[in-house]
């Protein structure tokens, strides 16, 4: 009786704790006509509102390469995220994820991105949905928005999943600073290498899990 009560108040306790998670990693790497890197995404327990299966990336790390336009960027040390801003999408676009965000480029980008690179940071480990109204490609380990890094010098990385094309997840990549586009790449392939998600809960050891068209916005 008494081993008894003891179990139901270790199981009170247990449902009374938040639910915290200790930060994973998932590695891969990319290659494209001119470009290449090898990276490390650190994410946590948090997600997008919109996407509960999409965990927001807390940190980056790795190397990142462009030869094309001249740039001689060579095994470039990955710096830092960009921050996502939670910038408004189109008012037509009713897919984008609550994270959606934007990076100002004055010049040199595609019409259809409206002078800007949009991202949201987001991993997907199951593989990302339709994320736009008017895109119906989607899958890969990131949607067709992205991740923004920093590479130093001003210039920012967008790497995104163009969606699944015959089987293959089609990648691209863009490099610019806020003032102009300097790289934007298509047909890129990555090879995901997740390591062991390590996401469980505090406190009594209880375990637990709890592509694209630049993007109109």
């Amino acid at each position: 009786m008494k081993k008894s009560l003891v179990v139901s108040a270790v199981l009170l306790v247990a449902a009374s704790l938040p639910l915290q998670a200790a930060a994973g990693t998932f590695d891969f790497s990319f290659s494209g006509p001119g470009v290449s890197g090898t990276v490390e995404l650190t994410y946590g327990a948090a997600t997008d509102a919109k996407y509960p299966q999409a965990f927001e990336v807390t940190g980056v790390s790795g190397t990142f390469t462009d030869t094309n336009n001249g740039l001689n960027i060579v095994n470039a040390t990955i710096v830092s995220l960009v921050a996502i801003t939670r910038d408004a999408p189109e008012a037509l676009n009713l897919l984008a994820p609550n994270d959606f965000s934007k990076f100002a480029v004055a010049s040199g980008l595609p019409p259809e991105n409206h002078g800007s690179l949009s991202f949201d940071n987001l991993f997907y480990p199951g593989g990302s949905p339709q994320t736009a109204s008017d895109y119906p490609f989607f899958g890969g380990f990131l949607d067709i928005y992205g991740l923004l890094f920093n590479i130093g010098g001003g210039k920012v990385v967008n790497f995104w999943s163009n969606g699944t094309f015959g089987g293959v997840v089609n990648y691209g990549v863009a490099v610019a600073t806020h003032d102009e586009a300097l790289d934007y790449v298509g047909g890129v392939a990555a090879v995901p290498e997740p390591s062991t998600y390590a996401l469980m809960l505090v406190g009594l050891g209880l375990g637990g899990m709890m592509v694209r068209r630049r993007a109109r916005g």
